[in-house]
């Protein structure tokens, strides 16, 4: 696949979110400055001084103070702390808050807006990655490289990035990572908006590069984490970031109206690894509650087990919503989910369909849960694994109201949407009494190596 190629943008403000992540060495300076360490980038997200960083840039600074180097609007580049305030170690995510706060001391400093978006094959990604000329002797008033490199996303993978920890769903892109660039922002090369960071712990050591070599670029092949990851961090910190279209934090969302209910909006959602362990599908049913700050702060299991139950667990911690609204004040409410692992199969034949007669929870309040599910038809042209993920609106009678996709899959994404429009849900109740509700629908797909025929089963 090709390089992408990159459209005119304002690459002064990719720059001035840039921040080199640091250490001093020497108490004196030289002809050429302080000399300094350094160990990665961040990326600006609000004008509060907060920055994403890889956590593994951190970790290898061991247990000092970090830096980050910014040129101050006159004089040579300086040297500023960062507070570690926020770290998700099982997906390599760190959020630090410099001070004093650069934007209030007209250093040259911007900040990016974070993607709701997920990304597809083939999508257009920028990185930007600022550095020092010679990293191994680094100096304040040495000229620094400020790196773009287009690429474009081939491949989806699940990695288990340190040993013990839960798996992360990388993105790959047809670009090697250099030394020293985790933790700089890959942008979309069309809204500029982050969609993930440089992720070069996965080469060291990590999964082997995918297979079909035809995706791959002679530059080689780098991996991101999603920003999406970060996007939960923020949400459970209380700290605001910014999208295209203007700031979010805490208890914000989409207009609400201001009379009546209105169930919790998904804002950051990511899929769950289909187990090694399983040689068939399986399926999870969960019942959350999402508090008046959009966060998952209680989970009851409707049904699931081993092996499939202890990844859905771990990811959906990792999630984070639009709370629900009551007279246009945001409020707790809860949401149903599922995960369908799902199968290609051969032959052909019709979808499994799985009716549920165990009852559901005995509660004033729960979300939407699934009765009866028609696992998706696995289309004869797709020859990968992957994962779909849908929001079906369910009224107060069980009825299927309307399904949103929030992440999409040219082939995956249609039988997708066929299957669940023939589920039947059993409505969420609120205060005792049915009422509107969300439920979240995660179809993951794998692929056995099984080949389709054309015509559809009798």
């Amino acid at each position: 696949m090709p390089a992408a190629p990159v459209p005119p943008a304002d690459d002064a403000a990719l720059s001035a979110a840039l921040c080199p992540i640091v250490y001093p060495v020497d108490p004196s300076p030289s002809d050429r400055g302080y000399r300094y360490l350094f160990y990665g980038d961040g990326f600006f997200i609000n004008e509060q001084g907060y920055l994403i960083t890889a956590a593994h840039v951190l970790s290898q600074i061991r247990g000092g103070q970090p830096y980050i180097l910014l040129r101050p609007p006159a004089g040579p580049p300086r040297f500023l702390p960062a507070t570690l305030v926020a770290l998700d170690r099982d997906h390599d995510v760190a959020v630090l808050r410099v001070t004093p706060n650069p934007f209030e001391r007209g250093y040259k400093v911007g900040f990016l807006p974070l993607s709701l978006s997920w990304l597809q094959r083939g999508g257009a990604v920028l990185a930007a990655a600022l550095y020092p000329a010679q990293p191994l002797d680094a100096h304040t008033l040495d000229a620094s490289v400020d790196d773009r490199t287009s690429s474009r996303v081939f491949d989806f993978q699940f990695s288990r990035l340190f040993l013990g920890r839960s798996e992360t769903e990388l993105f790959l892109f047809n670009h090697e990572v250099r030394r020293g660039e985790s933790g700089a922002p890959l942008v979309s090369a069309e809204s500029r908006d982050v969609v993930g960071f440089v992720e070069g712990e996965w080469l060291r050591p990590g999964p082997a590069p995918p297979a079909n070599a035809a995706d791959r670029d002679p530059q080689g092949v780098g991996a991101a984490v999603p920003v999406h990851y970060a996007i939960a961090l923020l949400q459970q910190k209380g700290i605001p970031w910014h999208i295209a279209s203007g700031a979010l934090g805490p208890g914000d969302g989409p207009a609400a109206p201001a009379q009546g209910f209105s169930p919790p909006a998904p804002l950051s959602l990511i899929a769950s690894p289909y187990s090694s362990q399983s040689l068939f599908g399986g399926e999870v049913v969960l019942d959350a509650l999402i508090d008046a700050r959009g966060r998952l702060t209680d989970t009851t299991v409707v049904r699931g087990a081993s092996p499939f139950l202890e990844n859905v667990l771990s990811t959906v911690h990792t999630w984070s919503f639009f709370p629900a609204r009551q007279d246009g004040h945001p409020v707790a409410a809860r949401v149903g989910i599922t995960f369908l692992f799902s199968q290609s199969y051969e032959p052909l034949r019709a979808p499994p369909v799985h009716k549920y007669d165990e009852p559901l929870p005995d509660s004033p309040d729960r979300g939407a849960l699934p009765v009866v599910t028609v696992e998706p038809q696995y289309p004869p042209a797709a020859v990968r694994d992957g994962s779909v993920i849908l929001c079906a609106h369910v009224g107060p009678q069980g009825q299927l109201t309307a399904v949103e996709t929030l992440r999409d899959s040219e082939s995956l994404t249609p039988p997708a949407l066929a299957a669940v429009h023939e589920w039947r849900f059993a409505p969420g109740r609120r205060a005792g009494a049915p009422s509107d509700s969300a439920a979240i629908v995660v179809l993951a797909f794998r692929y056995t190596g099984t080949t389709h025929p054309a015509s559809p089963a009798k």
